[in-house]
């Protein structure tokens, strides 16, 4: 529905959702995410009353839900960089009936042009896969919390990371005035939270990850190595040693 606004026209579809509708990707994602280039609040608006007026009467059509479309108020409402628009559709009366989306529209830092993606005859406008995967790492030090998905989405797309990738990274991370310091402090308190993310890492595979993928990564060491993995490669993005602990 977005992608044949107008309201869509020039927003990227990015994140998890991106990979598994796009790419194939392994995961089931909960939320939709869209880049945007200019003005974030005037874009969520724009999306919120489309949801509004068009979404809502095909839940009522198609499913026989109730629902509502409202912006965010969680902690991340206030960010410069997310405003998000949550949708829910439930059967009055019914427990547990309720299903929750948030849209997010964002603003990561790109370095290549957009690109076009098409799926059933629908054509959907991306970012680059180096953008997509860098972007991911760079939310790792822009969020409240690191979130398990992005480690997941990071690891099992590591592939389109570029022999370049460190120095685009470090240029994305300016442009967020993420200092040395910030990047150094942002992969120790990563680190320091490795028991807290290897378990949730535990919870995507098992809840969101394709069972035989999941069986295949259990079988090559688990969570733990996920998270290993990953975060082998922001300290190469970020220019710190394999083996050395961040200062």
């Amino acid at each position: 529905m977005i992608a044949r606004s107008p309201a869509g026209v020039g927003l990227c579809l990015i994140g998890g959702f991106r990979h598994r509708l796009l790419d194939e990707g392994c995961r089931r994602s909960v939320d939709l995410d869209y880049h945007w280039a200019g003005d974030l609040e005037a874009k969520r608006d724009e999306i919120e009353g489309l949801l509004r007026a068009r979404l809502l009467p095909e839940i009522r059509r198609c499913l026989g839900h109730d629902g509502d479309v409202r912006r965010s108020t969680g902690p991340d409402a206030d960010s410069p960089f997310v405003k998000t628009v949550e949708v829910a559709a439930y059967k009055v009366g019914v427990p547990g009936s309720r299903i929750e989306v948030p849209v997010d529209i964002t603003n990561i830092p790109c370095l290549d042009r957009p690109i076009m993606k098409t799926m059933d005859g629908v054509g959907y406008l991306s970012v680059s896969d180096a953008d997509m995967v860098e972007g991911k790492v760079l939310a790792f030090f822009l969020r409240h919390r690191i979130e398990a998905r992005d480690i997941v989405d990071v690891y099992f797309f590591s592939s389109a990371l570029l022999p370049e990738s460190a120095m685009r990274f470090r240029e994305k991370a300016a442009r967020r005035a993420l200092r040395e310091d910030a990047l150094r402090a942002g992969l120790r308190d990563m680190i320091q939270a490795r028991e807290r993310l290897v378990r949730a890492i535990g919870g995507i595979l098992d809840e969101q990850v394709d069972s035989p993928v999941a069986e295949q990564v259990q079988k090559a060491g688990g969570a733990g190595m996920v998270f290993d993995d990953v975060v082998d490669r922001v300290r190469a993005l970020v220019g710190q040693p394999p083996d050395k602990e961040p200062a």
